[in-house]
C-alpha cells in the first residue's frame, strides 16, 4: 500500500500540487484532535483532482476531502492514505444569473454568506456561523434555525471514482436529514449551484447577526469541538435536552467533556484525545439509551 500511495504522491508532484507527508490531521479539524495522514495533498484545480482521485481509486488507496473539519473525528493513529485539500478554483464564488451563484465545493459558508449578502440575496442567513465548507454543507445537507442547504441548492457538480465530471440536479440529490446522495455514491463534490431571493442587504444581515448572536449565547464556541454530536432522534425530540436530564452536562473522560453550556457538544477541554471523544461519545449513548431509551446516533463523520 505504501507504493501506491508513493506513486499518487509523485504523480500529484507532476502535476504541480503541494503534498505534506504525514501531515497531522488535528491542524486542519475544530475539534483539534487526530493523528497524521501519510499524505495531504493541496488541489487547485478540477483536472489535478480528477487525476488524482481517480488513480487512487485504481489502486486502491485510501482517500477522502477535508473542508473545514468542522464535522470530523480523526483516530489519533491517524490515517494511512491520501488526503484531498480543496484550493484555487474550488473557492471561487460568482453570480451566474440575477438570483444564481455558482461556488466551489473548497469555499467556506462564511465567504458564500458575505456573498450573498452584498449581492442582495437571500436564503443563505441559516448558514452564518456554521463553521464548514461549501462541500461538506451539501454532503451532510447542514442547516439551523430552520434552514437547510437542500432549500436553496439548484444543483451540484462532482468527480466520480473514474474521475468523470458530471452534474446532479437538486431533485436527485436525494437530501434529508443531515444526508445527501453522496453520503453514499462516493464522488467528491466539486462545486454547489444556489437559488436565492433577492432582499435588501440591511434586512440579510440583520438576520445573519440575530443568528450568530444565538449560537453566541448557547453554544461552546470558546473550546475546540465539531458541533452537535448527535442527531436529533425526533422532529420534538432534543439532544441537549435528553442528555442534560441524564445529568451528564460536565461529564468528563480525559480532556474531552461534555459541555456545561450545551449538553448537545461534546468540547477539547484540555488536550483530548480522539479515543478520550469516542469513550465519551458511547458513554452519553449508553446512559441515554438505559434512562431515556433513546439510540443516540452521531452526527460526527469518524475518520
Amino acid at each position: 500500500m505504501e507504493k501506491n500511495i508513493n506513486i499518487v504522491i509523485d504523480k500529484a508532484k507532476e502535476l504541480g500540487c503541494e503534498v505534506l507527508i504525514n501531515e497531522p490531521l488535528s491542524r486542519y479539524t475544530t475539534f483539534r484532535v487526530g493523528g497524521a495522514a501519510a499524505a495531504l495533498i493541496k488541489t487547485e484545480t478540477t483536472e489535478s483532482l480528477s487525476i488524482l482521485f481517480a488513480l487512487c481509486n485504481k489502486l486502491d488507496v485510501r482517500n477522502f476531502v477535508i473542508g473545514n473539519g468542522s464535522n470530523l473525528l480523526v483516530n489519533d493513529n491517524g490515517y494511512d492514505g491520501i488526503v484531498f485539500k480543496l484550493e484555487g478554483e474550488f473557492t471561487n464564488i460568482y453570480i451566474d444569473d440575477e438570483n444564481i451563484i455558482r461556488c466551489g465545493a473548497g469555499a467556506t459558508l462564511a465567504k458564500l454568506c458575505k456573498f450573498a449578502a452584498e449581492h442582495n440575496l437571500s436564503g443563505l442567513e441559516f448558514a452564518w456561523g456554521i463553521p464548514g465548507t461549501v462541500g461538506g454543507a451539501a454532503f451532510m445537507n447542514a442547516g439551523a434555525y430552520g434552514g437547510e442547504m437542500k432549500d436553496v441548492v439548484a444543483s451540484s457538480s462532482y468527480i466520480d471514482k473514474d474521475g468523470n465530471p458530471g452534474t446532479i440536479d437538486a431533485g436527485e440529490l436525494d437530501f434529508s436529514y443531515r444526508h445527501s446522495v453522496y453520503s453514499d455514491n462516493g464522488f467528491i463534490i466539486t462545486g454547489v449551484t444556489f437559488k436565492l431571493t433577492h432582499d435588501n442587504a440591511v434586512e440579510i444581515n440583520h438576520r445573519m447577526d440575530d443568528f450568530l448572536s444565538r449560537r453566541k449565547e448557547k453554544q461552546p464556541l470558546n473550546y475546540p469541538s465539531a458541533g452537535s454530536v448527535f442527531k436529533r432522534p425526533g422532529k420534538e425530540i432534543y439532544v441537549g435536552k435528553l442528555v442534560q436530564d441524564c445529568g451528564l452536562k460536565g461529564k468528563q473522560i480525559g480532556g474531552a467533556q461534555v459541555s456545561e453550556k450545551h449538553a448537545g457538544f461534546i468540547i477539547n477541554k484540555s488536550n483530548a484525545t480522539c479515543a478520550d471523544v469516542c469513550s465519551l461519545i458511547e458513554y452519553v449513548q449508553n446512559v441515554v439509551l438505559e434512562e431515556k431509551g433513546v439510540k443516540l446516533e452521531c452526527e460526527i463523520r469518524r475518520i
